[in-house]
């Protein structure tokens, strides 16, 4: 039985893991005050870009960027380094491994912030963040209101993440909270429970096997403010770069477009490659969970274009986090993202 917490990473250890790297990270990036990519062979620029987690669906449209050829017309040579229980992005960006990295969800960048850290996020390719609260089938249960008094299976992290906008929202309370340790065992046990996941991992592997299809929440369509993989540059990278930052940028869009709209075999066949624990099951029910929630290309992205940002949405996680008083009020939020190297921006 394989869940978010053995093949995939669940987005708040990978928050827990930005966290901890974040104060090293700032220390050598504060040290950097230039940063050109280098060239290959061939002239191009050259790209090392670090993932959050094993080669997945939910990094789809940078393999099928990759597959198509999309960097290389716009004259970059990229190498995708998958991530993994050991890695670290904002310490690979720190130490110059790479150039760019992933960024899982908002409180990322926002923890590289509080910690002085000069990165930011340059692009966000999923507009919902795809984290989700499950339940047992339920006909009462109509929405997150309903799950008043119920007890709640968060990880550690979770409880300073997501978990505080559930109580600023539905007024839910530390007394729900019970332990989560990546196992749905305990879930399973009760019927009342209610279990952390994520929209493309926890909920299909329930009812393939536990026979049943659990009752599925995506906070995003509730409004959780949060975006989900993002794009993150240090600001010296992105300075001397801006050029190089901004096609690795319409690359990728280009990417995402075509893998959640068009045929995504070529990318899953480099996921796959770089990742042979993945099956093709797996990567279909993703994109496909992907593709019709709008995950990608939903919400401003179908305005803006894909990988969009926008101050109100920062701003909006920024007031209920520092609220709970996971940031401080002062913090300067805007330091978080630069929407310049976007597509038609600059």
């Amino acid at each position: 039985m394989t869940l978010r917490g053995t093949r995939r990473f669940s987005p708040d250890r990978r928050a827990l893991l930005a966290a901890a790297g974040a104060t090293a990270a700032a220390a050598a990036l504060g040290a950097c005050t230039r940063s050109e990519a280098p060239i290959d062979d061939e002239g191009r620029v050259r790209l090392r870009f670090a993932t959050d987690w094993r080669a997945q669906a939910e990094h789809g449209g940078f393999y099928q960027a990759l597959a198509s050829g999309a960097y290389a017309r716009r004259g970059l040579n990229v190498q995708i380094l998958q991530g993994g229980p050991a890695v670290n992005v904002p310490q690979l960006l720190a130490s110059g491994a790479v150039e760019l990295g992933m960024g899982s969800n908002s409180f990322i960048p926002m923890n590289l912030v509080a910690e002085g850290a000069p990165v930011r996020a340059v692009a966000a390719f999923f507009q919902k963040d795809p984290q989700v609260i499950i339940a047992h089938p339920d006909p009462a249960l109509e929405t997150i209101a309903d799950l008043a008094g119920r007890p709640f299976l968060l990880s550690t992290a979770a409880r300073d993440a997501f978990w505080v906008w559930l109580k600023a929202k539905y007024g839910f309370t530390d007394d729900q909270v019970r332990t989560y340790n990546f196992n749905p065992a305990p879930f399973l046990a009760d019927e009342r429970a209610v279990q952390q996941g994520y929209l493309t991992s926890e909920p299909w592997t329930i009812e393939q096997t536990a026979g049943f299809a659990p009752k599925v929440f995506l906070l995003a369509d509730e409004g959780y403010p949060s975006y989900a993989t993002m794009v993150l540059a240090p600001n010296a990278f992105a300075r001397d770069n801006a050029t190089a930052l901004r096609s690795f940028i319409a690359a990728s869009a280009e990417g995402w477009r075509d893998y959640i709209q068009g045929d995504g075999k070529a990318a899953d066949a480099l996921i796959r490659k770089d990742n042979p624990d993945m099956t093709q099951d797996v990567l279909d029910q993703a994109r496909d969970k992907l593709r019709s929630n709008g995950i990608v290309d939903g919400g401003d992205a179908a305005l803006y274009g894909l990988g969009t940002m926008t101050p109100e949405r920062w701003e909006a996680f920024f007031e209920v986090t520092s609220g709970a008083g996971v940031y401080p009020p002062n913090l300067d939020w805007r330091q978080a993202f630069t929407t310049q190297y976007l597509p038609g921006r600059g």
